[in-house]
């Protein structure tokens, strides 16, 4: 039996990946706004000093002390502006020795500015301004900028509150699904040996232990929640420690994904039987040590001692969502462990509260082993999904798109020929036998192995170029194939239809990006931009506006929007006939140019890479992060509609069509 250290590994992992981060803000800023009327708006501004930290107030101490906040917006931006700013909060005053003893106005916590704004009808205006603040640390006084640049807009049909709640709506959404995701693998992981064998024992001690049915159910009730909670704790602790927008920059990091590609490559081969991951059995044994019986902080050791001794069986489990959650967010690693620690402590409660279920309990055995297998392959298959976004990343094209399906076609193959029986691994039993002593499938091994079996047979026309919907967020792009039986290519000029003239094909990135260009791209026939500058430059000559297509090389919602909207005919020919398209990756990190790098406030980092320009690019137009996100502007980089449109499961061609039209209605009367 084999025994990884696997939690020292990660920790190490995630301290040395980080070990150059940067300090801690002294104050943290975020911007809101709302609709209070027809017109009238509410630009919010949030601050939040660090500990220790002392901000200071608007108000000032006096005309020979300037060192209080203030908050400048441009002269464009006044003619909108309505009363005075808003200061709310809990205000401090003390005598400063270090300003001759003058009494200084301060908050340690967070404070609250709030600007009105008035527009009339047909108003569309950007707010920028600056926040030049002081702050007091320790015995010091320093300064600071902040910028802002908020984007209002009053319509004559506008009834509702404007505001970006197009992205925060879809992470929500995002978040729920990862929610449901954790509960179903903590589900999957109570059927795992490690823990089902566990419950009865673990029921029936709080029912027969206890004084009092109700105690038993009290003390099991506290028990799961316990098992709750030191998930989330998990969760919480991956989410604080890290920096800001460290999860979203891990997602495309190239070392971490090869980092989770043998995580997962371990972890499905020890499902498969070839050796166990235990922690320290010393772990386990000190932890058990503690969990008595007479209070609930023996409880809690009890629910501590079941996380350890199961993490052979439901190591893989937190692996996999704290790796899969990375791209949605600093909460996603919270809800995710959220979402599997109630999925593995419900059974427990039920089963307490309702003990006499327990008699129709089957008994551990070769059917688990067989989840644990299948489990086994399910990994390997997932775990290539990471060794291609790191393959992406580099660019060493040893995954390409027919080599990743010939791998996945071989696993699916493999995991039905097994679930037939036909395969048998290490800790596997004799196959169940029947009246006349002959072995058999059961129904449901069978239906499962259709399943397998007939996903695997999907995935074969996929060799010749077939775009393979209903995986096309988790394959290679078409671009990286190299053998397409029905593939077109892309345009080399855009022809103006009116003035009969020729606007320069693409030019910047071109040759590294376009193998990324989706397939419906490809039959179309679009041309397609991949820097910013280029396609305001096409959109001027040609008078069109510009589709910004905010993507990701490793975007999984982005390749499922290309696949489910992009390919749809009324789509392709708006976006070919009407639009610029311009895909701008966010995760491509090729090193820009000395001079072009800058140190970028929305994203409080320097700007060192395409993808970072991108990224901060987005952030300017519509103040949200997260691809897919399409924004529309004309030729001089002037929003042409509210926010961006991002990707919703519960939209589809007929709705995405709808907002395209509107944008091309809005062109029209900018430039009739």
């Amino acid at each position: 039996m084999m025994k990884y250290k696997l939690l020292l590994v990660v920790n190490l992992f995630f301290l040395s990946l980080f070990s150059s981060a940067q300090d801690t803000q002294p104050v943290q800023f975020s911007f809101d706004k709302a609709k209070t009327a027809a017109g009238e708006f509410e630009l919010k501004i949030k601050a939040k000093p660090a500990a220790g930290i002392q901000l200071f107030s608007t108000q000032k101490i006096s005309e020979d002390l300037p060192v209080n906040t203030i908050i400048n917006f441009d002269t464009a931006a006044k003619i909108f502006l309505r009363d005075s700013i808003k200061e709310s909060g809990t205000l401090k005053t003390t005598v400063d020795a270090t300003l001759n003893n003058a009494t200084i106005k301060y908050f340690t916590d967070s404070v609250e500015w709030v600007q009105k704004i008035k527009l009339n009808k047909g108003d569309s205006t950007r707010i920028i301004g600056s926040i030049n603040y002081y702050y007091k640390k320790g015995e010091s006084i320093e300064s600071g900028e902040q910028r802002i640049s908020m984007q209002f807009q009053y319509n004559a049909d506008d009834t509702a509150a404007i505001a970006d709640v197009g992205n925060s709506s879809i992470q929500s959404k995002s978040l729920w699904g990862l929610l449901l995701a954790g509960i179903a693998a903590g589900l999957i992981g109570f059927l795992t040996p490690c823990v089902y064998a566990l419950v009865p024992i673990t029921v029936s001690f709080f029912t027969k232990r206890s004084k009092t049915k109700s105690q038993g159910k009290v003390n099991a009730l506290f028990y799961s929640l316990c098992i709750i909670l030191i998930y989330t704790l998990v969760g919480a602790l991956v989410a604080t420690v890290l920096p800001k927008n460290a999860l979203n920059n891990l997602s495309t990091n190239w070392i971490f994904n090869i980092f989770l590609f043998v995580l997962f490559i371990i972890f499905g081969i020890s499902f498969l039987g070839a050796f166990e991951i235990n922690l320290p059995s010393s772990w386990s044994n000190k932890i058990d040590s503690k969990a008595g019986i007479g209070s609930y902080s023996g409880i809690f050791f009890m629910a501590l001692t079941l996380v350890v001794v199961s993490f052979s069986c439901t190591g893989n489990f937190v692996a996999s969502l704290l790796g899969l959650s990375t791209a949605a967010g600093k909460l996603a690693p919270i809800i995710g462990m959220l979402g599997f620690g109630l999925g593995l402590a419900l059974p427990f409660a039920v089963f307490a509260f309702f003990p006499a279920l327990l008699s129709g309990l089957g008994k551990s055995g070769g059917w688990q082993n067989a989840l644990k297998v299948v489990l086994g392959f399910l990994e390997l298959a997932l775990a290539l999904k990471f060794l291609s976004n790191a393959d992406l990343d580099k660019g060493w094209r040893i995954l390409d798109r027919e080599v990743f399906i010939v791998l996945w076609v071989v696993i699916f193959v493999l995991m039905g020929i097994y679930l037939l029986g036909k395969i048998k691994f290490k800790h596997d039993s004799e196959s169940a036998k029947n009246d006349f002593g002959v072995p058999y499938v059961s129904v449901s091994r069978l239906i499962l192995a259709i399943a397998s079996l007939s996903f695997a047979l999907y995935l074969i026309p996929g060799l010749w170029g077939a775009p393979l919907k209903a995986v096309s967020a988790f394959v290679p792009p078409m671009g990286t194939q190299d053998f397409i039986a029905n593939g077109g290519g892309g345009s080399n000029v855009i022809a103006d239809k009116q003035n009969n003239s020729a606007v320069a094909s693409p030019q910047k990135y071109i040759t590294k990006l376009k193998k990324y260009e989706p397939l419906a791209a490809i039959n179309n026939n679009l041309t397609i931009y991949y820097d910013y500058a280029e396609a305001l430059a096409a959109a001027k000559i040609l008078k069109k506006p510009v589709m910004l297509d905010f993507t990701g090389i490793q975007c999984v919602n982005c390749r499922e929007f290309e696949s489910k909207i992009w390919i749809d005919n009324g789509v392709g020919q708006r976006m070919k006939n009407d639009f610029i398209i311009a895909s701008l990756f966010c995760d491509y990190n090729e090193e820009l140019p000395d001079n072009e790098k800058r140190f970028s406030k929305l994203l409080n980092t320097t700007i060192e890479t395409v993808g970072d320009k991108n990224e901060d690019l987005q952030a300017e137009l519509i103040q949200a992060s997260g691809q897919p996100n399409y924004v529309f502007v004309d030729g001089d980089g002037k929003l042409l509609v509210q926010g961006g449109y991002g990707y919703d499961a519960t939209k589809g061609p007929k709705e995405f069509i709808a907002h395209l039209d509107k944008v091309k209605e809005e062109f029209k009367k900018r430039f009739p």
